[in-house]
């Protein structure tokens, strides 16, 4: 069996945690609307029992992506994988206020539009990772 490296761990890391993030609001988008239909008070318990578990996860991506990031040494890469690397970063970026705005929105436009964005923004972060990782 091959061993573990820091460079493993730190993918599993990352990997592991952006499964939680993504995954997580794709299974909560399914369940909501029927959890709505026969509990209508449930929706705000589970967003919030999620966001318990989603917004740790969201810390351990940036904290590994930066790692992944600074172990990389970007400057030694081709100019196509920094674009990459600048359109994932802003795509995470935009996941994580996507996400905010849909947990701490009051309107139904700041619930919906957030969660949608969130959503979207979080499948593009994934496939711009997936990129990343195999073009390296």
């Amino acid at each position: 069996m091959l061993s573990p490296t820091a460079d493993t761990i730190r993918l599993f890391l990352h990997v592991l945690a952006s499964s939680v993030w993504v995954g997580g609001q794709i299974v909560l988008g399914g369940l909501v609307p029927r959890l709505r239909a026969a509990f209508p008070e449930s929706t705000k318990v589970a967003a919030q029992a999620f966001g318990r578990i989603a917004w740790p996860a969201f810390v351990v991506v940036v904290a590994t992506g930066i790692w992944n990031i600074v172990d990389i040494g970007v400057s030694d890469t081709s100019t196509d994988y920094q674009v990459t690397i600048f359109v994932h970063v802003l795509l995470a970026a935009l996941t994580g206020v996507s996400a905010a705005v849909h947990s701490l929105g009051r309107s139904k436009l700041a619930l919906a539009l957030g969660g949608a964005l969130g959503l979207l923004t979080a499948l593009a972060a994934l496939f711009t990772g997936l990129l990343l990782q195999s073009g390296s």
